[in-house]
């Protein structure tokens, strides 16, 4: 059977794979011959059950977004990962990760963030598990996310300001790697997204899963129905989207519709819109589409969003534009902030501007009256008040 999930060889389609430095071979491997036995372990799923239950306060609601269905003229439900402890979905995977680094004897936890909110969410665990905890986060980063920085250091965190490159998420990436390539032995790196190398991009798929399981039994429930016709979602690195995804991606009766970010436009070179720009290359120990020169060296991309300026894209989502599965949007600044005021108007809801780049695409599709979509809000707008504030003509 056909199946758009990842391959006994960690591949999807022909992105993927794992391509690292020697000195990360043990690790690496070692991960992937355990972390499947482990996931499905019946000591794990409770401990991660339980957490998510009684922790993070899941499930998250599937919120019928009235007065927003009624603009787009279908119905629209919200997937409210915004109100999971730490305001994202990020929490999801930092448990199930630091759960598994228990498992695997590594003492000492790193991670590295771009708007902060995957840095918040490994201190967060970090803090309630007894493990050090570093991230790496560029140092423009750390400028336009203050008010993470600040979370992660009361958490007990120790934060990185990477300094080299652009100073953001690619560049914190590179210096995670470095550190763990120094620190093997003990050392274990959350990576907060479906990126990297196998088996990240599947094992982070399958912790974001609950998204999806939750959504169909919702469906269910509110629908008669465990499945919609529209899911939307955000893809920087694609770690909500391929929660989002997960248990309807091999049903082609599902559109899939992921929003990257297009910065000032994907023709302008200010641009984080992989999918629409990028060439097959490596990246972080992953064989995917990346933003590159004609001499292969990575491009800096940019968006108004700290947490999807990233050169690559996960596999998983390389492979479903490819094979045509998904349809790919780049929505720009403007579009985003727009969409952002926009839900804030009609619901109530201040979206992270990650998730704004979903709700920008609404208004791209041609959606029928009886259209059931379901939309992630990946996190809340909280830490991205100054960003909005600031730019609050691009919503006029």
């Amino acid at each position: 059977m056909k199946t758009f999930l990842v391959d006994d060889n960690g591949y999807y389609g022909e992105f993927g794979g794992a391509y690292i430095p020697e000195i990360l071979h043990a690790c690496v491997e070692n991960l992937k011959e355990n972390y499947i036995k482990i996931l499905e372990s019946e000591s794990f799923k409770a401990e991660y059950a339980q957490l998510l239950r009684d922790y993070v306060g899941r499930p998250s609601p599937l919120y019928l977004a009235n007065r927003l269905s009624e603009k787009y003229g279908c119905k629209i439900y919200l997937k409210r990962e915004d109100l999971n402890h730490t305001g994202a979905h990020k929490i999801n995977n930092a448990i199930g990760q630091v759960l598994l680094a228990k498992r695997l004897g590594k003492n000492k936890i790193i991670a590295e963030t771009g708007a902060g909110q995957h840095g918040v969410a490994t201190a967060t665990v970090c803090a309630l598990m007894n493990l050090p905890c570093t991230v790496f986060m560029g140092k423009t980063d750390v400028e336009r996310q203050h008010v993470n920085v600040e979370r992660m250091k009361m958490l007990g965190a120790e934060v990185v300001p990477v300094t080299s490159g652009n100073m953001t998420l690619k560049d914190a990436t590179n210096e995670a790697i470095r550190y763990w390539c120094c620190h093997p032995d003990d050392t274990y790196y959350v990576i907060g997204s479906t990126v990297g190398p196998h088996p990240y991009p599947d094992m982070v798929a399958r912790l974001q899963s609950v998204i999806s399981e939750e959504i169909k039994k919702q469906l269910l429930s509110q629908e008669g129905r465990d499945y919609p016709d529209y899911l939307m979602a955000c893809v920087g690195g694609g770690s909500n989207a391929a929660g989002t995804i997960y248990h309807y991606i091999d049903d082609e009766k599902v559109q899939i519709v992921l929003a990257e970010a297009g910065g000032k436009g994907i023709d302008t070179g200010l641009s984080a819109a992989t999918i629409q720009l990028g060439k097959m290359g490596i990246i972080h120990g992953a064989k995917t589409l990346v933003i590159q020169d004609e001499d292969g060296q990575i491009e800096e991309p940019y968006s108004i969003s700290a947490g999807l300026d990233y050169p690559g894209i996960g596999p998983m989502h390389a492979n479903l534009s490819e094979k045509k599965r998904a349809i790919v949007l780049a929505i720009n600044d403007n579009e985003a902030v727009r969409a952002a005021y926009e839900l804030t108007q009609l619901e109530g809801i201040i979206p992270a501007l990650e998730s704004a780049h979903a709700l920008g695409a609404l208004g791209k599709i041609n959606f029928k009256k009886d259209d059931v979509v379901v939309l992630t809000v990946s996190g809340r707008g909280d830490k991205d008040l100054d960003t909005y504030l600031s730019n609050k003509n691009m919503a006029d």
